[in-house]
């Protein structure tokens, strides 16, 4: 029994792999797409606005489980040692998602990171077809030098890490 759970769970990670690899759409050395968004009410900015800055975008729905683990592990590793850093912006994309929602959901959970609204998938169709949360740092040129798809301790803390060396 113990043989054929190993086998199945290699064939659903070499799955997984493959059908995440042909849903992502930005990888790892691509420049980030043009897009604005919301950063409140109101008021919109593009990504064009955050040239010179280390940006961190996670995309994200409220209701996805592993989303719900890797959020207050960002709140805590990334957003409260880097939030004050000049050369530091995070964003965080509720997929399909707008303020009404957001809004009750960060204060429930205690978030002060922003979390912005993407309805109609506008920002998440640029980087994905499918799979969350995903995470995607971008560095001071605007290139993409890191991205993730799903939640683990052990893929989280490569993200810490770079973070923590780019920010030194």
């Amino acid at each position: 029994m113990k043989q054929f759970l190993v086998c199945l769970f290699t064939f659903f990670s070499a799955y997984s792999s493959y059908a995440q690899d042909k849903d992502t759409y930005i990888k790892t050395g691509d420049n980030v797409p043009s897009f604005s968004f919301e950063l409140t009410e109101g008021k919109t900015v593009n990504i064009a606005d955050y040239k010179g800055k280390l940006v961190l975008l996670n995309l994200f729905a409220t209701w996805c489980p592993p989303c719900n683990a890797e959020l207050p592990e960002v709140q805590k590793k990334i957003w409260a040692p880097h939030k004050k850093d000049p050369r530091f912006a995070f964003f965080v994309f509720g997929r399909e998602e707008g303020w009404e929602k957001l809004k009750p959901f960060k204060e429930k959970k205690g978030f002060d990171f922003p979390i912005l609204p993407d309805e109609g998938r506008k920002i998440f169709s640029l980087f994905a077809a499918q799979n969350i949360p995903r995470n995607f740092l971008i560095d001071e040129n605007g290139k993409v030098i890191y991205s993730s798809v799903g939640y683990s301790p052990e893929e989280f803390k490569q993200l810490v890490d770079l973070i923590n060396e780019r920010l030194k």
